[in-house]
């Protein structure tokens, strides 16, 4: 297992035991406030989840879950996906981890979802704060699936132009994208931080019934991903800079593991 490991190597085996075992006690304090919920009438609900002072019940729930999300993180980001670039120096393990906490952050707002369509449409009783949750985790996969992509070389090219020109055209038109990268986070976190700081520092919430406080938290880290972004971008240029040039053909879309997974697929159902 630790030969296919990037770079946990003999950590990934501990890793993958706190996973376990950090999901499993969220898991079991998940159930002990459902069932408080049903038996107790001073149990603690969503409501309570985002103003955990005082309640050290919601405090190591929160704790849990979030030691949860990190040991999942780490683990799920130590093997690489078939169509996955692999990740080169420590910047790039970062964005890679991050990118694994987006894609399990998606998972949580289709769970979410489909909470909220179960509990109004089977059950009569809407939640109020299932809108505002999936918007909330939402928000930061957007965010962190821009680092994702940008580490992995996947945002939008235009290479019809780019392969047609000699080499140290290609690396000018890599330097001025960067710089323009470069700029515009300058711009953006000179701009923004101010207005991101007040935010953060009354901890500005959303102005709903469950009133989460998304504009206060949404926001600094908006520009705290912004400048990670801009990071993997000089990152990318200096890795790339000794690479040898590469040609692209429409052929370099098609995903031959996929379909070689539904190849497999069809020929066990027949």
């Amino acid at each position: 297992m630790q030969n296919n490991s990037l770079f946990l190597g003999q950590l990934r085996g501990p890793i993958k035991t706190g996973m376990i075992v950090f999901c499993s006690i969220t898991f079991l304090l998940y159930l002990l406030l459902i069932g408080q919920q049903m038996f107790t009438e001073d149990a603690y609900g969503m409501f309570e989840m985002i103003r955990p002072a005082g309640k050290p019940l919601v405090q190591l729930m929160l704790t849990m879950f979030g030691l949860s999300l990190l040991f999942a993180s780490l683990f799920l980001s130590d093997t690489k996906g078939a169509i996955e670039t692999k990740p080169d120096g420590v910047f790039d393990l970062v964005s890679v981890v991050l990118g694994r906490l987006a894609m399990i952050m998606t998972a949580f707002i289709v769970l979410v979802m489909f909470y909220e369509v179960v509990s109004r449409y089977v059950f009569s009783r809407p939640t109020l704060w299932a809108n505002e949750l999936s918007l909330w985790i939402a928000c930061f996969v957007f965010l962190l699936a821009g680092l994702y992509a940008m580490q992995q070389r996947s945002h939008i090219r235009i290479y019809i132009i780019y392969d047609m020109m000699p080499w140290w055209m290609q690396k000018t038109s890599d330097c001025i994208s960067v710089l323009l990268i470069v700029a515009f986070t300058f711009a953006l976190v000179w701009g923004g931080y101010t207005d991101a700081e007040n935010r953060f520092m009354r901890m500005e919430t959303f102005g709903t019934a469950w009133d989460p406080p998304i504009p206060g938290i949404v926001k600094p880290a908006l520009l705290i991903i912004i400048v990670l972004v801009c990071i993997q971008a000089v990152s990318n240029l200096f890795a790339d800079w000794n690479k040898a040039p590469e040609s692209h053909t429409p052929a370099d879309e098609i995903d031959e593991a996929e379909i070689e997974n539904i190849r497999r697929t069809l020929e066990e159902k027949n």
